[in-house]
């Protein structure tokens, strides 16, 4: 679904990070999506999801920056952008119950063998 590709990073997409830090000190990067306009976009998807499979176990994948975004709306920006790194292939888990959006676990790893040793 469109509404969960990853954020649009405007002229600094395709180039490393020490690359936009120096074009970009300020982060001020042009043609990049903004923060609402991915948050609006994923919750749309979210609700979208929600609509069409109702009482239903759905599996998203997505990149960091969305799940993340998602985590960050739903708990009020308590967890997710700015404030969990997420370690690729983690699971989270949302769910809708009583007209709402609760958080389960999120940033899960108890699958991937690296972590089972931790």
């Amino acid at each position: 679904m469109e509404e969960f590709v990853e954020r649009s990073f405007g002229d600094a997409e395709g180039k490393t990070r020490e690359e936009n830090e120096l074009m970009y000190p300020n982060r001020n990067i042009p043609n990049q999506e903004e923060k609402f306009a991915l948050n609006e976009r994923v919750m749309a998807g979210i609700e979208n999801i929600n609509r069409q499979y109702v009482n239903k176990k759905v599996l998203l994948v997505a990149h960091g920056g969305v799940i993340n975004a998602i985590l960050s709306i739903l708990s009020d920006g308590e967890i997710g952008s700015g404030k969990t790194r997420l370690i690729n292939a983690c699971i989270s888990n949302i769910n809708f119950q009583e007209e709402k959006w609760l958080i389960g676990e999120y940033n899960q790893v108890g699958h991937l063998s690296k972590y089972k040793e931790l």
